[in-house]
Protein backbone atom coordinates (compact mmCIF):
# COMPACT_ATOMS: atom_id res chain seq x y z
CA UNK A 1 0.00 0.00 0.00
CA UNK A 2 2.90 2.39 1.19
CA UNK A 3 4.79 2.04 -2.70
CA UNK A 4 1.15 4.27 -4.17
CA UNK A 5 0.62 7.87 -3.85
CA UNK A 6 -2.40 8.90 -2.71
CA UNK A 7 -4.86 11.63 -1.81
CA UNK A 8 -6.27 10.93 1.25
CA UNK A 9 -8.82 12.53 4.34
CA UNK A 10 -8.02 12.25 7.99
CA UNK A 11 -8.50 8.50 9.92
CA UNK A 12 -9.77 7.69 12.59
CA UNK A 13 -6.52 7.76 15.01
CA UNK A 14 -3.29 10.22 14.17
CA UNK A 15 -1.61 7.57 12.16
CA UNK A 16 -4.65 6.62 10.30
CA UNK A 17 -6.36 8.16 6.97
CA UNK A 18 -8.99 7.22 4.40
CA UNK A 19 -8.56 6.84 0.63
CA UNK A 20 -10.99 7.85 -1.39
CA UNK A 21 -13.37 4.71 -1.62
CA UNK A 22 -13.15 4.87 2.42
CA UNK A 23 -11.07 2.10 3.34
CA UNK A 24 -9.05 2.91 6.33
CA UNK A 25 -5.02 2.78 5.83
CA UNK A 26 -2.34 2.79 8.89
CA UNK A 27 0.28 4.64 8.07
CA UNK A 28 3.81 2.88 7.76
CA UNK A 29 5.92 3.22 10.81
CA UNK A 30 8.83 4.68 9.18
CA UNK A 31 7.15 7.70 7.59
CA UNK A 32 6.62 11.17 9.15
CA UNK A 33 3.79 13.53 8.48
CA UNK A 34 4.88 17.22 6.56
CA UNK A 35 3.35 19.99 7.81
CA UNK A 36 1.36 22.10 5.04
CA UNK A 37 3.12 25.47 4.65
CA UNK A 38 6.23 25.03 2.87
CA UNK A 39 5.31 24.34 -0.81
CA UNK A 40 9.37 24.27 -1.88
CA UNK A 41 9.82 21.29 0.73
CA UNK A 42 6.38 19.41 0.49
CA UNK A 43 7.04 19.45 -3.21
CA UNK A 44 11.03 17.94 -3.22
CA UNK A 45 9.21 15.20 -1.08
CA UNK A 46 6.33 14.15 -2.99
CA UNK A 47 8.77 14.28 -6.30
CA UNK A 48 11.24 11.73 -4.27
CA UNK A 49 8.67 9.29 -4.00
CA UNK A 50 4.88 7.74 -2.71
CA UNK A 51 3.40 10.15 -0.51
CA UNK A 52 0.01 10.33 1.58
CA UNK A 53 -1.45 13.99 0.78
CA UNK A 54 -4.14 14.29 3.88
CA UNK A 55 -7.15 16.68 2.75
CA UNK A 56 -10.18 17.86 4.50
CA UNK A 57 -13.43 18.85 3.31
CA UNK A 58 -15.13 21.33 5.31
CA UNK A 59 -18.03 22.75 3.88
CA UNK A 60 -16.93 23.89 0.52
CA UNK A 61 -13.35 24.43 1.23
CA UNK A 62 -10.84 22.01 1.46
CA UNK A 63 -8.24 21.76 3.51
CA UNK A 64 -4.70 20.39 3.72
CA UNK A 65 -3.50 18.53 6.72
CA UNK A 66 0.30 17.51 5.15
CA UNK A 67 1.78 15.04 3.56
CA UNK A 68 3.01 11.40 5.03
CA UNK A 69 6.10 10.50 3.39
CA UNK A 70 9.57 8.61 4.32
CA UNK A 71 11.13 10.10 7.14
CA UNK A 72 14.62 9.77 5.61
CA UNK A 73 13.44 11.43 2.69
CA UNK A 74 11.34 14.56 4.42
CA UNK A 75 14.92 14.90 6.47
CA UNK A 76 17.17 14.76 3.97
CA UNK A 77 15.22 17.35 1.69
CA UNK A 78 15.05 19.41 4.72
CA UNK A 79 18.94 19.69 4.88
CA UNK A 80 19.33 20.11 1.42
CA UNK A 81 17.17 22.89 1.55
CA UNK A 82 18.62 24.78 4.16
CA UNK A 83 22.10 24.57 2.58
CA UNK A 84 20.23 26.28 -0.10
CA UNK A 85 18.24 28.66 1.84
CA UNK A 86 21.43 30.08 3.91
CA UNK A 87 23.41 31.32 0.38
CA UNK A 88 23.30 34.81 -0.37
CA UNK A 89 22.18 34.01 -4.03
CA UNK A 90 18.81 32.95 -2.31
CA UNK A 91 18.17 35.68 0.15
CA UNK A 92 18.55 37.88 -3.05
CA UNK A 93 16.40 35.92 -4.98
CA UNK A 94 13.50 36.00 -2.42
CA UNK A 95 13.82 39.51 -2.16
CA UNK A 96 12.92 40.05 -5.94
CA UNK A 97 10.76 37.15 -5.88
CA UNK A 98 8.52 39.11 -3.01
CA UNK A 99 8.76 42.58 -5.25
CA UNK A 100 7.38 40.47 -8.03
CA UNK A 101 4.47 39.80 -6.21
CA UNK A 102 3.83 42.94 -4.18
CA UNK A 103 3.39 44.78 -7.48
CA UNK A 104 1.53 41.93 -9.51
CA UNK A 105 -0.80 42.31 -6.29
CA UNK A 106 -0.90 46.71 -6.39
CA UNK A 107 -1.75 45.91 -9.99
CA UNK A 108 -4.41 43.54 -9.27
CA UNK A 109 -6.05 45.55 -6.89
CA UNK A 110 -6.34 49.09 -8.93
CA UNK A 111 -7.58 46.46 -11.83
CA UNK A 112 -9.95 45.28 -9.43
CA UNK A 113 -11.30 48.30 -7.81
CA UNK A 114 -11.86 49.53 -11.51
CA UNK A 115 -13.95 46.61 -12.27
CA UNK A 116 -16.17 47.19 -9.35
CA UNK A 117 -16.69 50.67 -10.10
CA UNK A 118 -17.34 49.96 -13.70
CA UNK A 119 -19.61 47.58 -12.40
CA UNK A 120 -21.52 49.32 -10.11
CA UNK A 121 -21.68 52.42 -13.38
CA UNK A 122 -23.85 54.38 -10.70
CA UNK A 123 -24.91 58.48 -11.97
CA UNK A 124 -23.01 61.08 -11.77
CA UNK A 125 -24.49 62.56 -8.49
CA UNK A 126 -23.53 58.70 -6.67
CA UNK A 127 -19.94 58.83 -7.59
CA UNK A 128 -19.00 59.84 -4.09
CA UNK A 129 -21.21 56.60 -2.85
CA UNK A 130 -19.70 54.54 -5.58
CA UNK A 131 -15.94 55.54 -5.02
CA UNK A 132 -16.59 54.64 -1.32
CA UNK A 133 -17.91 51.16 -2.05
CA UNK A 134 -15.48 50.37 -4.93
CA UNK A 135 -12.69 51.04 -1.96
CA UNK A 136 -14.76 48.88 0.65
CA UNK A 137 -15.31 46.00 -1.72
CA UNK A 138 -11.53 45.98 -2.97
CA UNK A 139 -9.71 46.10 0.25
CA UNK A 140 -12.04 43.10 2.15
CA UNK A 141 -11.78 40.79 -1.14
CA UNK A 142 -8.18 41.70 -2.82
CA UNK A 143 -5.83 40.40 0.15
CA UNK A 144 -3.88 37.21 -1.12
CA UNK A 145 -5.53 34.04 1.00
CA UNK A 146 -8.78 35.62 1.77
CA UNK A 147 -10.50 33.18 0.07
CA UNK A 148 -13.48 35.62 -1.56
CA UNK A 149 -14.16 35.23 -4.85
CA UNK A 150 -12.11 38.11 -6.14
CA UNK A 151 -9.13 35.83 -5.69
CA UNK A 152 -9.67 32.74 -8.09
CA UNK A 153 -8.97 32.66 -11.67
CA UNK A 154 -11.43 31.04 -13.19
CA UNK A 155 -13.66 33.84 -13.74
CA UNK A 156 -13.36 36.93 -15.27
CA UNK A 157 -12.12 39.92 -13.31
CA UNK A 158 -15.98 41.53 -14.74
CA UNK A 159 -17.45 38.63 -12.47
CA UNK A 160 -15.17 38.73 -9.93
CA UNK A 161 -16.37 42.02 -9.14
CA UNK A 162 -19.65 41.87 -10.10
CA UNK A 163 -19.79 38.79 -7.58
CA UNK A 164 -17.96 40.18 -4.63
CA UNK A 165 -20.47 43.65 -4.81
CA UNK A 166 -23.42 41.62 -4.23
CA UNK A 167 -21.79 39.86 -1.43
CA UNK A 168 -20.62 42.84 0.13
CA UNK A 169 -24.33 44.22 -0.07
CA UNK A 170 -25.82 40.96 1.33
CA UNK A 171 -23.68 41.45 4.62
CA UNK A 172 -24.27 44.86 4.84
CA UNK A 173 -27.69 46.12 3.43
CA UNK A 174 -29.34 42.83 4.17
CA UNK A 175 -30.41 40.83 7.44
CA UNK A 176 -29.05 37.79 6.20
CA UNK A 177 -26.20 37.66 9.01
CA UNK A 178 -28.84 37.25 11.61
CA UNK A 179 -31.01 35.09 9.59
CA UNK A 180 -32.31 31.61 10.84
CA UNK A 181 -32.03 29.53 7.47
CA UNK A 182 -33.22 26.24 7.56
CA UNK A 183 -30.59 23.26 7.23
CA UNK A 184 -32.14 22.50 3.94
CA UNK A 185 -30.14 21.47 0.75
CA UNK A 186 -30.77 24.59 -1.45
CA UNK A 187 -32.10 26.62 0.90
CA UNK A 188 -28.91 29.14 1.85
CA UNK A 189 -28.46 29.25 -2.19
CA UNK A 190 -32.35 30.58 -2.64
CA UNK A 191 -32.59 32.95 0.35
CA UNK A 192 -28.90 33.92 -1.35
CA UNK A 193 -30.75 34.25 -4.87
CA UNK A 194 -33.51 36.59 -3.53
CA UNK A 195 -31.04 38.94 -1.60
CA UNK A 196 -29.15 39.38 -5.21
CA UNK A 197 -32.37 40.26 -6.39
CA UNK A 198 -32.98 42.88 -3.96
CA UNK A 199 -29.41 44.33 -3.71
CA UNK A 200 -29.83 44.75 -7.79
CA UNK A 201 -32.92 46.55 -7.44
CA UNK A 202 -31.41 49.02 -5.03
CA UNK A 203 -28.03 49.38 -7.45
CA UNK A 204 -30.40 49.93 -10.13
CA UNK A 205 -31.85 53.38 -8.25
CA UNK A 206 -27.93 54.89 -8.25
CA UNK A 207 -27.52 54.24 -11.53
CA UNK A 208 -30.78 56.01 -12.75
CA UNK A 209 -29.79 58.82 -10.17
CA UNK A 210 -32.83 58.06 -8.44
CA UNK A 211 -33.56 60.28 -5.08
CA UNK A 212 -32.13 58.26 -2.03
CA UNK A 213 -32.92 59.49 1.62
CA UNK A 214 -29.84 58.87 4.03
CA UNK A 215 -32.34 57.81 6.70
CA UNK A 216 -34.78 55.25 4.87
CA UNK A 217 -31.80 53.68 2.10
CA UNK A 218 -30.31 50.81 3.73
CA UNK A 219 -26.92 51.42 1.65
CA UNK A 220 -26.79 55.25 2.62
CA UNK A 221 -26.81 53.83 6.31
CA UNK A 222 -24.40 50.93 6.03
CA UNK A 223 -22.33 53.49 4.27
CA UNK A 224 -22.90 56.20 6.95
CA UNK A 225 -21.72 53.51 9.92
CA UNK A 226 -17.69 52.93 8.32
CA UNK A 227 -15.15 54.98 8.18
CA UNK A 228 -12.48 54.02 4.99
CA UNK A 229 -9.43 54.51 7.48
CA UNK A 230 -11.16 51.90 10.07
CA UNK A 231 -14.62 50.71 11.30
CA UNK A 232 -16.12 47.34 10.35
CA UNK A 233 -15.73 46.94 6.93
CA UNK A 234 -17.25 43.16 6.07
Amino acid sequence: MSDQTRVVSPGSSERRVLTADGKELQVPESWVLLPPGDAGWTRRVKAGGPTWTVKEKKGRRTFSKGVWACRERVEEVKRQLDAERSTDAYAKRKIRDQVRREEKQAVYVDDFRSAVLAFLDFHPRFEKEAEKIATLVTRHSTPVGSGTVARTQRIPIEKRAESAVIAWLRHQTTAYDHMKIPRVKGKRREVRRMLAEQSRKLLARYRQGDAVGKDDCVLQKALGQMHLHGGNEQ
